[in-house]
């Protein structure tokens, strides 16, 4: 069968961007207002519609708004104060395993850092779990900040893994010790401080005296912290991270940072009064830089503006297309074997719109079928009967099943379905590394003792994939669609605060293999060595004189080199120095997986 690189990594590694989802009408009333009024009428807008969660539902709600798809795009807990944005991080977390607890140097564990400090408003509620301004990040490194505000470090006393640093204050007109994010982060760290001190405003008063806030609803930030803040929200623009995380945290509790969703609100409230009338310069050497059978990669030269640049908008055949928060962009839901010209304008934070850019045109290739393999073979089952506890007692349950190791937070072991089951109350089921992918779930549930009908969140790899319902009727729930392949971790998690106590029973779930992460096999050619060390990629062929064109993509579809006729008289390609990781060799119409090392 032949197959075409193009349509596999497409299918299988090309993700759209997601942007803002802002509900239709949902900042209606706050056009036309600035400073005090305006500030005001966002606090009103962000409270209502909040539901309050548990400080330890927390841990639930990390999988959807602090995992790394943004840098390593390895599922694990994004963590502020280790992501090193450039280059390894110094060590991991994955979610669901090593919450802190103690800790002793940095990478034991991580927990909940407030970045308003609970201490400030004695753990109240609902500021101590409000998601918007607590994130995941290793104890340690959250404990050296302690209480301090954020600031400019002058002289560091203590620097962490990722340089992220605590020290005497180089801010004007505050001469305390100060925290000092890494750049990467600084405009994150200040939207969620002004969220903070506009979602809580008419409690400001109540709080301990502190260096940070004002006991007033306006300003709401000491006049020095805001300097800091204001300087850093704009250095640091609103990325796509800051996004995805508002939208999930809109999910789960409700309620949107209004600084992310609009950035101009900062200027228009502590800023100048005047709005903001200056378009973006026009983007430039706008080009294609990779296509698949439904896929088309852009980039091109980012604009400027007088205060920032929010967006580009992007046109495919003179029709807006989607839009994009830096300066490149994958199209999808393109037709195959298609021509499409583009071209795309930046916006700034108010609305004003640059000219155009240069149009540029890209064709996707051609759709052979077939990106991947489910075919509903039952790939692993766990029923239960190796479960064992304290009876009426609910607890951390540990059991290895089909060389699988299973873990039950909260749980007891004495009710049953299907003879026994699982019951877990305000924890989650998660299972150790399970080879073969995942295409479906399959799961049977039963609501045990009192309680209301709710659902259960399902995680694979720390990435939400759908719900699982649960009543006082014995229910059985197929998740369909998930098509994850390799190695996979599956956890169920609880989705509410209510204490309800479920069972599940007859866990299954079917295989899925990626045609694009499996061995192609081929008699014309092969890779050798795998992985490729020193740039070298050397090839054995039967007819390798014959190969017309070397083609190397990336995991994200992204065609990164290619070679015309590279084997007429030598049976190697040296690579041009590709960084580490998977990528795919197209040799006319057969392919091949590689690794860099």
């Amino acid at each position: 069968m032949k197959i075409k690189t193009l349509l596999i990594v497409g299918l299988l590694f090309s993700v759209a961007n997601i942007f803002a989802q802002i509900p239709t009408g949902y900042y209606d009333g706050a056009a036309g207002l600035t400073g005090a009024a305006l500030k005001t009428k966002l606090s009103q807008i962000i409270t209502n519609g909040h539901q309050t969660k548990s400080y330890d539902n927390l841990y639930n709600g990390y999988p959807s708004t602090d995992t790394d798809n943004y840098y390593e795009k390895d599922g694990s807990v994004l963590d502020i104060y280790s992501e090193n944005p450039k280059g390894t991080d110094p060590y991991v977390y994955q979610h669901g395993s090593k919450q802190c607890g103690s800790y002793k140097v940095e990478g034991d564990c991580y927990n909940r850092e407030h970045v308003f400090p609970q201490g400030y408003f004695n753990s109240a509620s609902p500021m101590v779990s409000d998601i918007h301004h607590i994130v995941p990040t290793d104890g340690k490194v959250n404990g050296n900040r302690s209480n301090f505000p954020f600031g400019k470090v002058g002289t560091a006393n203590f620097v962490s893994a990722n340089g992220s640093k605590r020290g005497t204050s180089a801010s004007p007109n505050y001469t305390g010790t100060v925290f000092e994010p890494i750049d990467e982060f600084k405009g994150d760290i200040a939207r969620m401080i002004l969220y903070f001190a506009t979602r809580y405003e008419s409690k400001l008063s109540t709080f301990n005296e502190n260096d940070i806030l004002t006991n007033s609803a306006f300003p709401g930030v000491e006049a020095w912290e805001l300097a800091v803040l204001k300087e850093w929200h704009t250095n640091d623009p609103v990325s796509q991270r800051e996004i995805d995380r508002n939208n999930a945290a809109y999910a789960y509790q409700g309620n949107r940072n209004p600084f992310i969703d609009h950035p101009e609100y900062v200027a228009l409230i502590w800023g100048t009064t005047t709005p903001d009338t200056e378009a973006p310069t026009t983007p430039t050497n706008l080009a294609v830089t990779g296509s698949t059978s439904s896929t088309i990669s852009l980039s091109w030269t980012a604009s400027t503006d007088n205060i920032i640049v929010a967006a580009y908008d992007i046109y495919v055949d003179g029709t807006l297309k989607t839009s994009s928060a830096t300066n490149s962009a994958t199209v999808t839901g393109l037709n195959p074997s298609t021509t499409y010209t583009f071209f795309i304008k930046a916006k700034d934070a108010a609305g004003n719109t640059s000219n155009q850019s240069n149009t540029a045109t890209g064709t996707t290739t051609e759709n052979t079928g077939g990106g991947g393999n489910n075919n509903n073979t039952t790939c692993g089952t766990e029923n239960f009967e190796g479960i064992s506890g304290t009876p009426n007692t609910y607890e951390t349950i540990n059991w290895t099943s089909a060389g699988i190791t299973w873990t039950a937070t909260d749980s007891r072991s004495d009710q049953t379905i299907n003879n026994k089951a699982i019951t877990v109350k305000n924890g989650k089921l998660s299972s150790s590394s399970i080879s073969g992918g995942i295409g479906s779930l399959t799961v049977t549930t039963q609501l045990k003792f009192s309680g209301t009908n709710g659902s259960f969140k399902l995680f694979i790899n720390g990435v939400e994939k759908g719900t699982i319902p649960y009543s006082d009727t014995v229910t059985t729930t197929t998740i369909s669609n998930i098509n994850v392949s390799g190695n996979v971790t599956i956890s169920i998690q609880n989705n509410s605060t209510t204490s309800n106590r479920v069972a599940f029973d007859d866990l299954s779930w079917t295989c899925y293999n990626d045609l694009a992460t499996s061995e192609i096999k081929s008699n014309k050619f092969s890779i050798y060595p795998n992985p490729i060390k020193n740039n070298m990629l050397f090839v054995k062929s039967e007819n390798l004189s014959k190969i017309k064109k070397v083609e190397i993509y990336n995991t994200s579809g992204v065609l990164v080199q290619v070679a015309e006729k590279p084997f007429l008289n030598k049976n190697y390609l040296v690579l041009k120095n590709l960084p580490k990781g998977i990528y795919f060799a197209k040799f006319d119409d057969n392919a091949q997986k590689f690794v860099v090392e």
